[in-house]
């Protein structure tokens, strides 16, 4: 079976694609999720954090502090690149194990959402086989991002500008999804890679 990468922009709607995607068969694994899940409180990855970046990046119950830490590393490329050094190995062998587990469970087509798969480098990029990347005007990138996270315009361009330009993951793309309009536009757009994905999958199969 096949594994199918989504990944994009901050703000441009991965996660609406990946649900989409789930509403057809397939079997999705959330790398934001996996990445709240190795932070938690008793995971060696919280205090590993706790001795790069200091006990201000903890809350008084002992948790991360999301916020602090993103004032630190959404303006310091250095502390984002120690931080996505702590995380993302722990991450990835979730992936892989998640990736494991839906295969021996035989699902028709699993989605690994990934929003930094271009800018994790070859060992995240080889564990999909394809590529889907959400594409969004900038500017409604800007107005989801600011309302969603309650950023300044400043601090959300900031974000936009930590990943890889989206033109770039466009160029690297097997299937590109725009999610500028409405939602039924891009469900459509998702279909029409759910059968591509599945047509895929068929033609490898033993005859």
């Amino acid at each position: 079976m096949r594994v199918l990468g989504v990944t994009g922009g901050v703000a441009t709607g991965k996660s609406l694609v990946a649900r989409f995607l789930e509403e057809l068969g397939a079997a999705v694994v959330d790398a934001d999720q996996l990445a709240r899940e190795v932070v938690e409180p008793g995971e060696p990855a919280l205090e590993e954090i706790r001795q790069v970046f200091g006990p201000g990046v903890l809350t008084p119950e002992g948790r991360l502090d999301r916020k602090a830490l993103a004032r630190r590393v959404f303006s310091d490329e250095g502390a984002r690149r120690r931080l996505e050094a702590i995380i993302h190995p722990r991450v990835r062998r979730r992936m892989e194990e998640a990736v494991a587990r839906l295969r021996e469970a035989g699902a028709p087509l699993i989605v690994l959402e990934i929003p930094l798969l271009f800018e994790g480098g070859e060992p995240v990029r080889r564990l999909v086989d394809r590529v889907l990347v959400v594409t969004a005007p900038e500017a409604v990138q800007l107005e989801r991002l600011r309302q969603r996270n309650g950023l300044t315009e400043a601090e959300a361009r900031a974000r936009m500008a930590a990943q890889m330009p989206l033109e770039e993951k466009v160029r690297r793309a097997d299937y590109v999804v725009d999610n500028g309009g409405t939602p039924e536009e891009t469900r459509r757009q998702v279909q029409r890679v759910w059968e591509a994905m599945r047509r895929e999958d068929r033609t490898d199969r033993p005859r």
